[in-house]
Order: C-alpha cells, then structure tokens, then sequence
C-alpha cells in the first residue's frame, strides 16, 4: 500500500498544506485504551470542578465561559502551527462542537445545582453503552455479543450501584444528567470519527473555533448576572473545565477512540464514575464506602474482559 498522499485541488482550503495524518498507533495494543484513560482522568474532574465553579458563576457563564478558554487556547495553537481549516468536516465539526462545547457541559452544570458531585459521576455510567450505541448506529462500527454483553453488564452494575446508594432521590437532576450523556455520546463518535483522518487535538480545537463566536458572545451577555463574587477557588475551578475538561482531555480521549476504536475505548469510560468519586472524597469531602470500593473493582473487571471482545 502506497505512503503518499492523495492529491490536494488548487483553490481548497487543505490545499495550502496537506493535512498531517492521525498519530501513528503505538505498537502496543492497549495503548488506545491507555490513552482513553488519561482523557477519563480530565473528565473525572469535570462535576467536582463544576461544584466549585457553580460558587461564583452561574451555569450559564460556566458553559460558555469555559468553551471561551478553551477557543482562545485552541485558536492560538492552531495558528501557531499553521494549520489549515479542514472545510469539508465543517458540519461534523460544528456538530461535535455544539454537542461537546455546549451541550454536555450546559446540562451537566444545571444538574450539579441540585444533585452532588459524585452521584452525578455514578449516573453518567451509562455514558460508554450510549457511545457504543452511537458508534454502531453511525459510527461504522459492528460491535459482537460479547461485546454488547460485557457493556450492559458494566451499565448495569453502575446503575445498580447508583439505585443501591440511597443518598439521593432520583429527580430532575438525573433527568438533566442523562440529556448531558446523550450529548456526550453523541458528540464522541462525531469527533472519534474525525480523528481517524486528523490528531485528536486538531479536532476538538477546530469544534472550539468553529463554536467561538457563540462561546464569546455568550460569555459577553452573561457578564454582568454570571458572575457572583467568585473566590480564588472558583477561578482555578473555571480555568480548569476550560482548559482541562475541554481541551487538554479531548486530545487524550479523540487519540485513544481513533487507534483504539470508538465503541471499545468508550468503555474505558465506565471507570470515570469512579475517578469522579475519588475526587469528590479529596476535593468535596464527600463519602467512599468499600460498597464503592467493590463496584469499581467489578467495574474494571468488566471493561478489562470487554477489551477482548470482536468490534467490527
């Protein structure tokens, strides 16, 4: 098979250079869930973060504030390094902006007003069986049984674990929490996809550029009612979900989906209800129990005998 490049038409806006291909995938073969796992480790950070930032801005302003961060970081990046505007993925891109940059954290901010950290964390468990279902219905993917078995195993055992709690009443909160997994999931596979054809990073900045003037204009018109005397606390906790949960986890995450596969690295996922809780414990001070401890055990066991499983 050929190394070179397909040839580039004048006039197009990848012809003023071509575009570098996706990271080689390292030789070994857990290096995409490797990589999907740094990325959940940004992610099990995001409600925590978001409890903190909800102290001295509105959901309003934490949404678009962070999606303005990040922009502004991803921009200068890309115009540090030259990068041509991929025209041809500008609907994709937009998409997986609009669910990334804004829907998922939108809902996840209205939810954290009323529910705590770590039961969100638990509730978005159910994240890598919407993604998986999503990668099959347009990602391109074929997940086996086996695969399929291992997932709803994984959903059900954090469900259960979830149900089993009892330190919350399911509301309007969990209502909140599974439209902020929906868009996730939705925007996983969009932006997974696209990283078959360009680096992670490249990816997730394009969604944060092409979303720029909706992020900056929103972060304007909430200005003055978003911003409720926050402390030192809440600007690092802003500074992170923008810089952190919206930038630096994508590159990890968009890496690992496209040489690990969306829907089999999406199940690495399943473990970052428990990053959320251990994070809640240090920086909430909110309570683990060895009934915790024991569903993430079990949790692991499952996404490490699904890694196996046939993904066409």
């Amino acid at each position: 098979m050929s190394d070179t490049l397909p040839p580039v038409r004048p006039g197009t806006a990848d012809a003023a250079r071509p575009c570098a291909p996706s990271p080689p995938a390292p030789a070994h073969p857990l290096a995409g869930l490797a990589l999907g796992f740094i990325g959940v480790l940004f992610f099990g950070a995001t409600l925590p973060f978001t409890r903190i930032a909800l102290e001295g801005f509105s959901p309003a302003f934490i949404t678009c504030g962070r999606a303005a961060i990040a922009a502004l970081v991803a921009g200068a990046t890309l115009y540090l390094l030259s990068r041509p505007f991929p025209r041809k993925h500008t609907l994709s891109l937009l998409a997986a902006g609009i669910l990334l940059v804004y829907g998922f954290p939108g809902f996840s901010s209205v939810a954290m007003q009323t529910v705590p950290a770590s039961h969100g964390g638990v509730v978005l468990g159910v994240l890598p069986l919407m993604t998986a279902c999503f990668a099959a219905l347009f990602g391109g993917e074929r997940p086996g049984l086996a695969f399929w078995t291992w997932s709803a195993a994984g959903a059900a055992l954090v469900i259960v674990f979830s149900l089993s709690g009892a330190d919350i009443e399911p509301g309007i909160g969990d209502v909140w929490l599974g439209c902020a997994a929906l868009s996730a999931a939705c925007g996983y596979v969009i932006s997974g996809k696209l990283s078959r054809t360009r680096p992670g990073w490249e990816v997730i900045s394009w969604a944060l550029v092409v979303t720029a003037p909706l992020s900056l204009a929103g972060t304007l018109w909430t200005w003055e009612t978003g911003i409720r005397a926050p402390d030192a606390y809440a600007v690092v906790a802003l500074a992170y979900l923008g810089l952190g949960s919206m930038f630096a986890g994508f590159i990890f995450w968009n890496w690992g989906m496209a040489i690990g596969g969306i829907a089999r690295v999406g199940q690495v996922q399943l473990l970052q209800s428990f990053v959320t809780l251990g994070l809640s414990a240090l920086m909430l001070g909110e309570t683990i129990t060895a009934v915790t401890l024991g569903f993430a055990v079990a949790v692991g066991f499952v996404v490490w005998c699904g890694r196996k499983a046939k993904v066409g």
